[in-house]
């Protein structure tokens, strides 16, 4: 069975505080993206295996590797051969990890029929990653507490369109990220700057951590301009970056 798992865009990002456990609180809209994808396939096998193509970490700490044997330990599932070819950038601010993750959950529960609903992936998911339940769900979410507690957010995006750069050789570490910013509440806050209409939310609605990022890396501020220079009716960076991402009527 093959899927072709997609990414995550940031609708804004506001780091509101830091937490006593060393995590952020923070503010967002997680919205699915099919600009990039990867392409993932599970089969049963003799035994478990995994071809991760060009990805150069242990497959133990591959996320897809992760969710299976979460799914496996539980229930007790036959060994599997797990295929898979990135497309989504890495290091993107994209979540691409967290999709992967979440679609061998969603696989396994279809191939093996184990019944489990949204919600049962989703805990499960959490354990991978803060972002990982938003794409069992794969529709807007707005995000708080460390981007791991989600409510509705009513939002069409059936007029627009997104095109989104990631740039070569440019990397931001998540910690390196974080390092770099005063956390704080915005003003207005992004849940009501987001009921704003798209064009004006050029004026508000805004991710904390472009200001840094784009003084280390002033190509991104290139490329965002770019997007606005082309029409782009709202652009802005995917979560800690460095993808840039512009928004266009259709």
């Amino acid at each position: 069975m093959k899927v072709f798992p997609h990414h995550k865009l940031n609708l804004g990002l506001n780091v509101v505080l830091r937490r006593p456990d060393g995590y952020h609180d923070i503010e967002t809209l997680f919205v699915p993206c099919d600009a990039y994808s990867d392409e993932l396939e599970i089969v049963e096998a003799p035994s478990f295996s995994a071809d991760l193509g060009d990805c150069d970490w242990p497959i133990e700490k591959d996320l897809a590797v992760r969710a299976y044997l979460i799914l496996k330990d539980e229930f007790d599932l036959p060994p599997v051969r797990l295929n898979m070819r990135k497309g989504i950038p890495y290091g993107a601010g994209l979540g691409g990890g967290s999709s992967d993750a979440a679609a061998v959950l969603k696989l396994c529960n279809s191939l093996f029929s184990l019944g489990l609903t949204d919600a049962q992936l989703a805990s499960r998911a959490r354990t991978l990653g803060a972002d990982c339940p938003f794409f069992i769900y794969n529709r807007p979410l707005f995000a708080t507490g460390i981007g791991d507690e989600f409510k509705e957010f009513a939002l069409d995006l059936s007029g627009f369109r997104f095109e989104v750069v990631m740039p070569e050789g440019v990397h931001i570490g998540t910690a390196e990220a974080y390092s770099a910013l005063q956390p704080h509440r915005a003003d207005p806050p992004l849940e009501e700057a987001l009921r704003h209409p798209v064009p004006e939310w050029k004026g508000c609605v805004f991710n904390d951590f472009e200001l840094p990022a784009f003084r280390k890396y002033p190509l991104l501020a290139e490329i965002k301009k770019d997007f606005y220079d082309r029409g782009a009716l709202y652009s802005a960076m995917s979560g800690s970056g460095a993808a840039i991402f512009g928004m266009f009527a259709k």
